[in-house]
């Protein structure tokens, strides 16, 4: 039986943070008919075009930023990652894979696809979520690990 970690058990900073996701995501469709797409605005830089280079950067740079502003604040909580520096790689590695396949990635799809009622997004965010659930099943329940 799988107990839950009340202590981490966030509901109000959670909410917190997906609004301020969904109003980003908005604000960007809105102000730069862009949609905020890691995977795709990324991409974009890997074949640029003129005049489209520096919004890319300041995305990706605020992306990198704010995550890196908040570790110098300091007194986080300890993390505790149970894999691997192979099992990382390779997880990443099959993360970019998917998002080449899956034309974008959770955060195009889950997040602005499915608020555009996009089809596409839909069935690309359940087979993220599907693909979560089976490898989770399957490494915690079928392996042990």
């Amino acid at each position: 039986m799988i107990e839950i970690a009340w202590s981490s058990f966030t509901p109000w900073s959670s909410l917190a943070g997906g609004i301020l996701i969904g109003l980003a995501a908005a604000s960007f469709l809105l102000l730069n008919g862009r949609i905020a797409g890691i995977s795709g605005i990324l991409g974009g830089l890997l074949t640029p075009a003129r005049g489209d280079i520096a919004w890319r950067v300041a995305f990706l740079a605020g992306l990198i930023g704010a995550p890196a502003a908040w570790l110098l604040a300091g007194d986080l909580p300890a993390i505790e990652i149970q894999a691997g520096y192979p099992a990382l790689v390779v997880a990443g590695l099959l993360v970019g894979i998917g998002t080449r396949y899956g034309s974008g990635c959770t955060s195009g799809h889950g997040v602005c696809g499915l608020s555009r009622l996009s089809l596409r997004s839909l069935a690309a965010t359940l087979s993220f979520m599907a693909a979560g659930f089976v490898t989770v099943y399957v490494i915690r329940h079928l392996l042990g690990a």
